[in-house]
């Protein structure tokens, strides 16, 4: 808070002097916490812990950081200042602010820290907190995601310590990056944040298309692609070499779906009537974009017609791999589910026959796939009943179930006239507004960790 209080200083003295006022209420309580708990018997003991900790941690860092927005001279309210800011943290991307062109330099690199903040904050509980409470399948990478070089890191710290370098080193890379290609130093800083930690806030109303540049989107997809992969991954590419690249399925699996979307986008486009080079143009940045679950935009895709509607409300649900910034369901969950259908046909015609499941030539044993299973039922219980209750505060269908799907994939704009990529959620209802903060909220928490601490039996004894 206190980097943005420098940046306004002057030129915007409201806004500086709320940073100031939230570093200091911030401040305040978090030295409070750290005096009353800094006896060491209050520690992470067990996996009930485990599941508190996280959940309350992001609940309190949400609350704290929408104090800015509140005390600014923005004039937005409660809960309009929480939607950003979850919308932040969650690196969601969605948005209730307009005219961001000639908004206070400071409040643009909030936005934009809170994403990169919050990016590097998923990669840690992604991969040192869920593995260990086995959540949703997770389980799967305990052994990967501390493994890059055949000795495990000897405390989660040390795992920290490579995934923040690895995220500081693609943040540097994509910020000189888009300097060579034309962008000035405060715009390059901005999108770099947002794009490592495929979040999509941006400093313009028109986000990336306000540029009008071949070269600032190619290089905005080349790092929106690389932040969609584990960011371990990278760490083991240069311990191990090539062969880092070709163990991990899920990165081949991740490639394959996103060349494929492009293709399918770009041909209907093209069948479309637009010209083959802007149909390639456009369909690879926003189908990298829905993917990654970024949420930058160059157009308004929502306007292409129902089979790329479609193709783009499908992919809300893939999203990247374990272990990176990107949300939804993961491609591991859906490898694993396919192989797992797949089984299932073999032995219905030939009900002697032995299937082994394996992933990344590890034996996926039926606690993990009842895992993937259940993530997958609640995932999609959890879309529907959001779904229907935001269509009872009067939002249509197409903008409701594109504002829930994108908000438990932390993608960025929906689909329609509404919350849409060529406008926001200003509009939308405060009711239907706090149901799409919920989905952010669990979608980042990967569902699991959040349900697990309001089941009654959580409390008891």
């Amino acid at each position: 808070m206190l980097v943005p209080t420098i940046v306004d200083a002057g030129l915007y003295p409201r806004d500086a002097e709320a940073f100031l006022m939230s570093a200091a209420v911030t401040g305040g309580v978090g030295g409070m916490l750290f005096v009353a708990f800094r006896n060491p018997e209050f520690g992470v003991l067990d996996r009930r812990t485990g599941f508190l900790l996280t959940v309350s941690a992001w609940m309190a860092v949400c609350f704290f950081g929408a104090l800015p927005f509140l005390f600014s001279s923005l004039d937005i309210s409660f809960t309009d200042a929480m939607f950003e800011t979850v919308s932040g943290l969650s690196t969601t991307g969605a948005t209730v602010l307009s005219g961001l062109d000639d908004m206070a330099h400071g409040m643009l690199l909030w936005r934009s820290l809170l994403q990169w903040i919050g990016g590097v904050g998923i990669i840690v509980m992604a991969i040192a907190m869920l593995p260990m409470m086995r959540v949703g399948g997770m389980q799967l990478f305990q052994r990967e995601s501390s493994d890059v070089s055949g000795k495990p890191f000897s405390r989660v710290n040390q795992l920290a310590r490579a995934i923040g370098l690895v995220y500081l080193g693609l943040t540097f890379a994509c910020t000189i990056s888009l300097m060579l290609t034309g962008m000035n130093f405060f715009d390059a800083i901005n999108h770099a944040m947002t794009t490592i930690a495929t979040g999509g806030f941006s400093t313009k109303d028109a986000s990336v298309g306000y540029f009008d540049s071949v070269e600032i989107e190619l290089v905005i997809t080349v790092f929106m692609t690389l932040s969609a992969l584990p960011l371990v991954f990278y760490a083991s590419i240069f311990l191990r070499g090539r062969r880092a690249l070709a163990e991990d399925e899920q990165i081949h699996a991740f490639l394959k779906i996103l060349l494929v979307a492009i293709v399918l986008c770009t041909v209907w486009n093209i069948s479309q009537g637009m010209d083959a080079l802007v149909a390639l143009r456009v369909s690879a940045f926003n189908v990298t974009s829905i993917l990654t679950d970024t949420g930058f935009a160059t157009t308004d895709f929502s306007t292409w017609g129902s089979f790329a509607v479609g193709l783009f409300f499908l992919l809300f649900f893939v999203g990247g791999c374990a272990g990176s910034t990107s949300g939804a369901i993961k491609i591991f969950r859906w490898q694993i589910l396919f192989a797992s259908a797949k089984a299932h046909l073999k032995t219905t015609f030939s009900p002697s026959r032995v299937v082994v499941l394996k992933y990344q030539q590890r034996l996926v044993d039926p606690d993990t796939l009842g895992a993937v299973r259940n993530f997958l039922f609640i995932y999609i219980t959890t879309f529907a009943v959001l779904s229907l209750a935001v269509m009872a505060t009067g939002l249509d269908f197409l903008s409701s179930t594109s504002a829930i799907a994108q908000a438990m994939a932390n993608a960025g704009p929906g689909l329609g006239p509404v919350v849409g990529p060529a406008t926001n959620f200003e509009s939308v209802a405060p009711t239907a507004k706090w149901l799409i903060i919920a989905g952010m909220l669990l979608g980042r928490l990967e569902l699991v960790t959040a349900y697990v601490v309001i089941l009654p039996e959580y409390w008891r004894r």
